[in-house]
Formats: C-alpha cells, sequence, structure tokens
C-alpha cells in the first residue's frame, strides 16, 4: 500500500525534484535507508562528507588557496617601502624644475639652459603629485588584495612602473616644448 492520495503528483523515486546539489550527493553517496536495510540493524552508519563536486574546489581546498603568502607580502611591502622612498625623494627634485633639467641635461652631456625655466614649475608639480597619488593609490589597492588572501606582489611593481612613466611624460612636456633645447638636440644630430 502506497501513501499517496490520487491527487498527490508521484513519489519521485530517480530524484525529479531534487536539487542539484542534493542529486550529485545521492550519486556519490548511496540512500543511507537502502545501506541499512540491506547491512541489517546492527549496523551504524558514520556520516560521510560532503559531496565534492568536479571543477569546484570545495571550502577548505579554497580556503587553503587564500591563506597569505608571506613571500608575496614581504616582496609586496618591500616594493611599497621602496616606492615610497622613492616618491619622498623625487618630490623635492620634482617641484625645482631649473635643477632637475640641469641635472637632466648633464647626464645627457648638452650644454643648453632653458628659454623659461619657470615655465617648468607647473609641470614639475603636476608630476609630484601624480607620482605621490600614484604611490597611494598602488598601496590601497596592494593592501586591499593582501586582505584578501591573492597574490600581490605585482601591483606595486605595476603601479611603479605606470606613475613613474606617467610622471615622466609630464616632466618633458615643457623639455620638448623648448626651442632653445630643440635647436640644441636637433644642431648635435647633424
Amino acid at each position: 500500500m502506497t501513501d499517496q492520495t490520487p491527487d498527490s503528483p508521484p513519489r519521485p523515486q530517480y530524484g525529479e525534484y531534487a536539487t542539484p546539489e542534493e542529486q550529485r550527493a545521492r550519486i556519490r553517496q548511496p540512500d543511507a535507508t537502502t545501506l541499512a536495510a540491506s547491512a541489517g540493524p546492527a549496523v551504524q552508519l558514520e556520516p560521510t562528507p560532503p559531496a565534492v563536486v568536479p571543477g569546484r574546489a570545495s571550502a577548505p581546498a579554497a580556503t587553503a588557496e587564500r591563506r597569505p603568502r608571506p613571500y608575496d607580502r614581504i616582496i609586496t611591502f618591500a616594493l611599497l617601502a621602496y616606492g615610497l622612498v622613492n616618491v619622498v625623494t623625487s618630490i623635492p627634485a620634482l617641484v625645482d624644475y631649473g635643477a632637475y633639467t640641469d641635472t637632466v641635461f648633464r647626464l645627457l652631456g648638452v650644454d643648453v639652459e632653458l628659454s623659461d625655466p619657470a615655465a617648468g614649475r607647473p609641470w614639475g608639480i603636476a608630476a609630484a603629485i601624480i607620482l605621490a597619488v600614484g604611490w597611494a593609490i598602488t598601496a590601497a589597492l596592494s593592501l586591499w588584495s593582501l586582505r584578501r588572501g591573492r597574490l600581490t606582489w605585482w601591483i606595486p611593481l605595476v603601479g611603479g612602473i605606470v606613475f613613474t612613466f606617467a610622471c615622466g611624460s609630464l616632466m618633458l612636456v615643457p623639455l620638448m616644448s623648448d626651442p632653445a633645447v630643440w635647436d640644441v638636440l636637433v644642431g648635435s644630430v647633424r
């Protein structure tokens, strides 16, 4: 005799109404009532571990995957510290644009002076601000990524490259727009 009424839907036998998780669990673990009935009344069933879905990491594996890596933290903080020292020592040089260009020209071996050294000061200040804000953004992203347990050492490296390039580009604008510099550079090429 069955416990169904004529109005009720048929009782599922093969997991038709089960959720996908329940179906996967049943496929991997046989029905406990069937095992108990076939083994007899003296058998105690042990709880089975949760089923592992292929292609997905189980909860303990995902947690182990996101554990902080000590070498990653060390490299990340070392790169951030190096970047901070670079920013702090670069800001005075960037703000004093006349001294900056004298150093650049001396390194290039070019004997030239800017037509208007004061015109480069706003560009130097903008470059210093970009460098400082870039370091702050890089540090914030690195700390956010470290808290999430992700691999982070590349963030300060990429941030340093991007913001140093942006700062260098800003510092070149007044140099490339100065006619005295162009005369010397074009004259040295001939």
